[in-house]
């Protein structure tokens, strides 16, 4: 397993093509001004891949019963 989550060219809402590494297994704070992309790192980019990633590891077969929900 790796030990960072590493993202590469984030560009949602306020997120300027930013670059960031997290490390896994440890408490992670993202601190900013009010509108600096906090939320859109957090909900936007990360949770969106960590999504993505869940979606993928089903198989073909769950997958078509997931978008019945």
């Amino acid at each position: 397993m790796k030990e960072k989550i590493i993202i590469k060219g984030a560009r949602q809402h306020n997120l300027k093509n930013i670059d960031i590494e997290i490390p896994r297994n440890q408490l992670v704070v993202i601190t900013g001004l009010s509108g600096s992309g906090k939320s859109s790192l957090a909900f936007d980019t990360i949770y969106s891949e960590v999504q993505r990633r869940y979606v993928e590891s089903m198989s073909s077969y769950a997958r078509q019963f997931l978008w019945q929900m």
